[in-house]
């Protein structure tokens, strides 16, 4: 009898994505939706469910969800509605939750993304809009659970996916790929730490091959794009052993402790009939004008590929550094400020990609807050333009100086370090005489056909003249007296 190996089995994932939407007020009261604000203090008769209150849609939640509908190419509902999901919530006082049921904002649909160096399109079920519960803290009293209400009631969209993804890295990738999306949206700042995203992850195995899903079980609240990969990889290799042996295992929600990287169960996996969905009377359905989402995708800002597309086309860059522009959508909002003042946009964003991008990623500041000004940094490309500092210079020794002395005039501060280029070229020649006396092995080799040994005569002579000497004029002295 042949061992079966995980290698013969493929995990199949469907995600569930919890966005939360940055309006100002939440989904169904005018309580504030803020973030990190002392417990309880952004909530009101509504959020706590006192008697004979009333909750009203949020307009800014509707339109929101309508941009992350038009940006995926979902089918937009004209008209739907708002039901009642009937669970035990300790901290949603009304002990139920406002979401959507039969009658969802959009369906279908899909989002394509780059995972392990090809394109992925996974399709989109549905997204609907629906309400935050709050918070519970049970760590910071030995005797009892503290609730904090300032995140019920928060918008939310639920994006769910259909069981396209088959790794996972394409489940990191996924989730990299919607906290971008969601950001040039402008609908969330996608911030999985603070809880503003969240998935839930749907896990099953099958035989490579087959066309009939496994029993899934469900990886619920994981909040980081790092979690959600570690923990579909530890449930794929958890259920093929259960595979493996014959072990028959039900629907699970599970949880998954980060610290142990293991999934433990929570609770056995509810169907639809457990929640006892039903439309809220308290809410009539909402309709939506053609014209009214016509003005929606018309007022669309940009999406990733687009800007890829843009810095391409209009400002001539190459793909890698596009690419690495539009990380981030600030990233690409910084460059194309800076391309109003300086049209060298290949040398913008070479000194943009290489100097700035990782001096954020080390700082950990968000780069509008970075340590360089507008007019420093084009100052700093304008030193390299007008060849008074060599390019690789300016990169090595007269960046990092300029982040410590942010105070110093740079082309000051560039005389200071002895960098600036020599006007007077005469100097050349000895320090060519030099080298070429103080290597008689690697000349006589270029002199009999090792041509390539030019590069190594250029850096050891760029390395004397200190950054002094002009490129073109030293490569053609070089040749000169290389072939005297």
């Amino acid at each position: 009898m042949n061992s079966i190996k995980i290698s013969d089995y493929e995990v199949v994932v469907g995600l569930e994505v919890h966005i939360q939407l940055n309006t100002n007020s939440k989904a169904f009261a005018r309580d504030l939706n803020r973030f990190g604000d002392n417990p309880n203090t952004n909530i009101s008769a509504i959020t706590l469910a006192h008697p004979g209150t009333l909750p009203k849609a949020n307009k800014a939640h509707i339109e929101k969800a309508l941009l992350l509908a038009i940006a995926t190419q979902s089918q937009i509902n004209p008209t739907h509605q708002f039901d009642r999901k009937n669970y035990f919530y300790p901290d949603l006082p009304k002990g139920y939750q406002i979401t959507q049921d039969r009658y969802p904002i959009c369906e279908g649909g899909h989002i394509t993304f780059e995972s392990e160096g090809r394109i992925k399109k996974v399709r989109l079920h549905h997204i609907h809009m629906e309400e935050d519960a709050g918070k519970s803290s049970h760590d910071l009293s030995d005797r009892v659970s503290m609730l904090d209400y300032n995140r019920a009631g928060t918008p939310l969209v639920e994006m769910v996916t259909e069981p396209d993804l088959r790794s996972p890295q394409e489940v990191h990738d996924f989730m990299a790929y919607m906290q971008k999306l969601v950001r040039y949206l402008g609908i969330s700042d996608g911030n999985m730490e603070e809880g503003s995203m969240r998935c839930d992850c749907n896990v099953s195995i099958r035989p490579k091959g087959s066309t009939i899903y496994g029993e899934r079980c469900e990886i619920k609240n994981v909040n980081s794009k790092k979690f959600a990969k570690q923990a579909v990889a530890y449930e794929f290799k958890r259920q093929y052993k259960m595979v493996s042996k014959g072990v028959v295992f039900s629907k699970q929600t599970l949880n998954f402790n980060p610290e142990t990287g293991v999934t433990t169960p929570l609770r056995s996996k509810e169907d639809a009939h457990d929640y006892r969905y039903f439309p809220d009377p308290d809410l009539p359905p909402i309709l939506l004008a053609p014209e009214y989402i016509q003005t929606l995708r018309e007022s669309m800002p940009m999406l990733p590929e687009q800007y890829v597309e843009h810095l391409t086309s209009k400002y001539g860059l190459n793909e890698y550094n596009s690419k690495e522009l539009t990380r981030e959508k600030a990233f690409a909002d910084f460059f194309l400020r800076l391309a109003q003042k300086e049209h060298d946009y290949e040398l913008l964003a070479k000194v943009i990609v290489n100097k700035i991008l990782p001096e954020v990623k080390d700082s950990g500041k968000s780069i509008e807050k970075q340590v360089v000004s507008d007019e420093r940094l084009l100052e700093f490309i304008g030193l390299i333009k007008s060849k008074k500092v060599a390019p690789s210079v300016a990169n090595q020794i007269l960046f990092p100086a300029m982040l410590d002395q942010s105070n110093v005039n740079l082309l000051e501060l560039a005389g200071r370090l002895n960098l600036l280029k020599s006007e007077d070229q005469g100097f050349l020649g000895d320090i060519l005489d030099d080298i070429l006396k103080n290597h008689p092995e690697e000349l006589e080799k270029y002199r009999k056909g090792n041509k390539a040994l030019i590069g190594f005569f250029m850096g050891q002579a760029m390395k004397a003249a200190k950054g002094k000497a002009d490129p073109k004029l030293l490569k053609t002295e070089l040749v000169k007296k290389l072939n005297d």
